[in-house]
Order: C-alpha cells, then sequence, then structure tokens
C-alpha cells in the first residue's frame, strides 16, 4: 500500500509567523505532527510520504502515486482541504480524513471515502482491520478515549525538518477547565491524560538522535493539568535528561494563568528549559469571564499574574478575545490598555468565533444567532455568528486594537518591559542557530533602514545590546515578530470586511448556506 499524507495549507494568520518565518530561511512553524504519528500507526510495510502545503504545494503526480491521501487538519486549514478533497475525487484518488476539522463536523465532507473520526489511536486500527478485510466503512467514530501509552513516537524521517523553526511534541490531552467557547473540552475531555515518562524521554531521545537542537513546541492545550506529576516525576526526568544532553531543545507550550500560583512549577519549568509560555487571558473584564465560565482567571489580578511568571523565566504570549456578550464599547480600550500594562509583546487578539461542539455553539444555536461555519481564524473578521454589540462598532473597535498594540511605537515599549522583566536562568551555554546571521541582517535592512518602525528598532537593538547583552538575540526576535504582526494586522484592515457593507453582505451569504 501506498500512502500520501496531506497537511493542507495554513493561511497567512498572526499565528502562521509566515512573514518573520522569511527572515530565518524557514517554510513552516513546526511539522504536522498529528500525520507524522499516524504514519507511525500504519503497517511498516507501506510506503508512506508525507507533503506538508506549508512547505510545498502538492502536485497530482503526488496525488496519482497513492492508492489512499490521508489528510488531518484544523477549522482554519477548511479550504485548503475542501481543495485537496476535490483533487483527489477528480484524479480517482481515495481520501481518509480525520482530525479536529472532521471530528467537529464531518457531515461537511460528504465527497470524503473514509473518515477516521476522534482519537486515531482509537479508531485507526479498526478502519485498518476493515480496510485488510475489503470492507472499510465511510464513517467510524470512537467509543473511548484513547490511552496515551498506545500513541507511537512520530515518524520524523517522513519530514523535511530543516524547512521548520521548531519540532513539536505531545505530552498530555485534554483540560480540566471547560470555557464556553473552548471546543478542547468536546474532543478530548476534561481529565487530563498524559503520557508514560518513559514514553516521553523516547520522543525527546527521537529528535536529539535526528540531529534537531533548538526550539520544540510541546502542543498540549494545558501543560500544568496534571501539576501533581509534573512536579514529581515529569519536569525532574526532563531537567536530568538535559542536563545529560547539555541543553539541546528550549521548550514553549500552553498553560492556563494560575501557573503563577504555583512558583514551584514554575521553576522546574525553567529549571527543564521552558522559555514561553501561552495563556489565555481573554477579557480583563470580570463580567466577560464569568460568562465564558473562565473561572482560572477570575477573581485574580491578571496583571500581576503576568509579571510574576515573567519574573520567573517565562515569557508570556497571550491571546485576547472581543465579541463576548457582556462586552460593551469601552472593551477595546480596556484590551488596549491592559495588553499594554501587561508588556505581553506577543498579544493574539481576536474576535470571538463559535465552534461546533462548544457550549456555546449550543447556546447561540438555540438563540438563533448563529451565522453559517466558523473559519477557525479568529483574527480575520468574518462574523459567525450575531453579536449583542453593533457589528459595526465591534469591528470598528477590533480595528483599532490591532492598529493601536501592533504600531511601532506601541509594540516596541511592550518589548522593552518584557525585557526589563523577564528574567531567564541561562542554563545554557549560547547555541548559534542557523540563519541567525542571516536574520540579523534583514532585520537591519528591513525593519532598521527600510521599515517605518526604524527608529523603535534601533533604540531597541543598542537598549538591549548595552544593557542586556544576553537577551539581543531575543530583543532582535521580537523586533521581527512585530514586524510581521503588523503586516497581517494591515492585511486584515485593507481586506474590505471592515465596512458594513461587506460585513453584511458576508453574513447575508452565511445565513442563507447555513
Amino acid at each position: 500500500m501506498k500512502i500520501l499524507m496531506v497537511y493542507p495549507h495554513y493561511p497567512d494568520t498572526f499565528w502562521s509567523f509566515r512573514h518573520a518565518l522569511k527572515f530565518i530561511g524557514k517554510k513552516a512553524s513546526f511539522p504536522p505532527l498529528g500525520l507524522l504519528t499516524v504514519a507511525a500507526m500504519l503497517p511498516s510495510s507501506w510506503q508512506k510520504r508525507v507533503v506538508d502545503m506549508n512547505i510545498r504545494p502538492v502536485s497530482d503526480d503526488d496525488l496519482l502515486w497513492a492508492d489512499y491521501v490521508f489528510i488531518s487538519a484544523m477549522d482554519i486549514q477548511r479550504e485548503s482541504a475542501l481543495e485537496v478533497i476535490a483533487r483527489c475525487r477528480r484524479l480517482g484518488v481515495k481520501t481518509v480524513a480525520g482530525g479536529p476539522l472532521f471530528t467537529s463536523s464531518h457531515d461537511d465532507f460528504p465527497d470524503v471515502d473514509h473518515l477516521v473520526l476522534g482519537e486515531a489511536e482509537v479508531t485507526l486500527p479498526v478502519f485498518l482491520d476493515d480496510l485488510a478485510r475489503g470492507d472499510a466503512k465511510h464513517l467510524y467514530q470512537p467509543d473511548r478515549r484513547a490511552l496515551l501509552d498506545e500513541t507511537p513516537v512520530p515518524l520524523w524521517d517522513l519530514a523535511e525538518i530543516g524547512k521548520y523553526a521548531a519540532m513539536n511534541l505531545q505530552y498530555s490531552r485534554g483540560c480540566p477547565f471547560d470555557c464556553e467557547f473552548c471546543d478542547i473540552t468536546a474532543l478530548l475531555g476534561r481529565i487530563p491524560r498524559t503520557k508514560p515518562l518513559p514514553h516521553l524521554i523516547a520522543e525527546l531521545d527521537s529528535l536529539y538522535m535526528r540531529g534537531w537542537r533548538g526550539a520544540v513546541f510541546i502542543v498540549d492545550d494545558n501543560f500544568i493539568g496534571d501539576r501533581k506529576k509534573l512536579k514529581k516525576e515529569v519536569l525532574p526526568a526532563i531537567i536530568e535528561w538535559m542536563q545529560e544532553k547539555r541543553y539541546p531543545f528550549y521548550f514553549y507550550t500552553e498553560a492556563s494563568v494560575d501557573l503563577a500560583d504555583d512558583p514551584e512549577l514554575m521553576s522546574l519549568m525553567v529549571r527543564a528549559g521552558f522559555e514561553e509560555v501561552f495563556v489565555g487571558i481573554e477579557t480583563p473584564e470580570e463580567e466577560g469571564l464569568a460568562e465564558t465560565g473562565k473561572s482560572q482567571n477570575r477573581n485574580r489580578d491578571l496583571l500581576e499574574s503576568v509579571r510574576r511568571i515573567q519574573q520567573a523565566g517565562l515569557q508570556v504570549h497571550a491571546g485576547f478575545i472581543v465579541g463576548f456578550d457582556s462586552d460593551s464599547p469601552g472593551i477595546f480600550q480596556s484590551q488596549i490598555r491592559f495588553i499594554q500594562e501587561s508588556g505581553i509583546a506577543t498579544a493574539m487578539v481576536g474576535i470571538l468565533t463559535v465552534l461546533r461542539g462548544t457550549r456555546l455553539y449550543q447556546r447561540l444555536d438555540k438563540e438563533g444567532r448563529l451565522l453559517g461555519k466558523a473559519t477557525g481564524n479568529n483574527m480575520a473578521v468574518s462574523l459567525n455568528y450575531i453579536p449583542k454589540m453593533d457589528a459595526n462598532t465591534l469591528i470598528a473597535g477590533y480595528q483599532d486594537i490591532l492598529d493601536t498594540i501592533y504600531s511601532p511605537r506601541n509594540y516596541y515599549r511592550r518589548v522593552l518591559q518584557l525585557l526589563r522583566e523577564y528574567r531567564p536562568l541561562y542554563l545554557a551555554s549560547f547555541r548559534f542557530q542557523p540563519g541567525y546571521w542571516g536574520a540579523l541582517v534583514k532585520s537591519m535592512l528591513f525593519l532598521g533602514i527600510i521599515g517605518q518602525e526604524r527608529i523603535h528598532y534601533w533604540k531597541l537593538f543598542f537598549w538591549s545590546l548595552l544593557r542586556k547583552p544576553r537577551l539581543f538575540p531575543l530583543a532582535i526576535t521580537y523586533a521581527i515578530y512585530g514586524f510581521h504582526f503588523r503586516k497581517v494586522a494591515e492585511k486584515i484592515g485593507n481586506s474590505g470586511m471592515f465596512h458594513r457593507d461587506g460585513w453584511a453582505a458576508e453574513a447575508e451569504a452565511d445565513g442563507a448556506e447555513g
């Protein structure tokens, strides 16, 4: 059997970092971990290839080579996934699809030959057994949650690892919290499930033996879901492994903001090589947090929580949302003020997106407020629900946030504040990464000479070089991030979707489609 695994194209968003990747000569942020893991579950005698469409396009010859094309995607990759499915159908190549996009909305993909939904550890073996008997069905749905000791080490040999900025691995699934707008608990449950420690170490060894050095993204939706196991077993073992290997990696992950309440956990994470953490702030307003069930963020000083995490040695990246029912027109200045005061340079602000499978979807469906399908990109102005706030006000306020926080003056202020508060341990000796010199030279040209941020760039350049020279590479990294964020914000602003007529037409079309 010949299997082609296709990862659809990821559109140009804040999350793609596409404009930043050009500075270091990389094609994508990280490889398709799900497909590489599924590849390891297939019979070893089968021929397997992976085409990541974020690295290169998939050709007809690629598709015709295969007996089956396996596709995995998230909501934001819907358009590209549909194109691949249509091409396979036209060429007469059978398709197998799974992953979050297909699991949450499998009815939208009747042209897929075999839908293998949920966690692959549960449904893929059943499909493979049926396929071997010549009796493969159209739809496979899970009847249980997966045990993560069933998950194999990804087949990294199928990935062109030199074309990615980071590698990725998964330690746990599920999140103990159940925010109204989030689909994680619907997909993966509220009880965190973790891989056995030897399994996690085997994955680290696998990356190390393939020569990877640098960033590793631990993709868990809430890495700290099982704190007891982390503190007692996992982090001490990672610390020992990293010390033995002389710190070949540095990690970043996602966690809830109550990480700030646990100094011991933060200290262990930093000693294990964690340098960055993404947290969901969502909104500084208590009413919004109560509305969405974000209990972990309530009744706390969020600004102080961010400072504690950054002073512990973890750079904070954060997500913010506007468009909650409780939001008033004052939310936009409130978000801007919080973001600026927090020193969170990587502030991902989006309009609320209603995802299938969430409690929010169920509520708005009952209220008759849904408009079409979610794109998965909450940073595009494509409302898939009827907001309580006037749509013009919401869209104009969102644009004002983007224009303000990504203006060079405000963005570079936050970077300077972050660098002042950030207290890394400097566990590893400086390790020169491929592309560093090129990125520095390009940044000096495009940001320091050509770019509108040139005055702020040189202030940051010399401040970090003279005051905190060990953070100089990080300062340049954030300068490049700022260029990417501004380019995407400008693209959103110039798309025409901010105009009332454009939104109304889109909402009408979505409503008709829905």
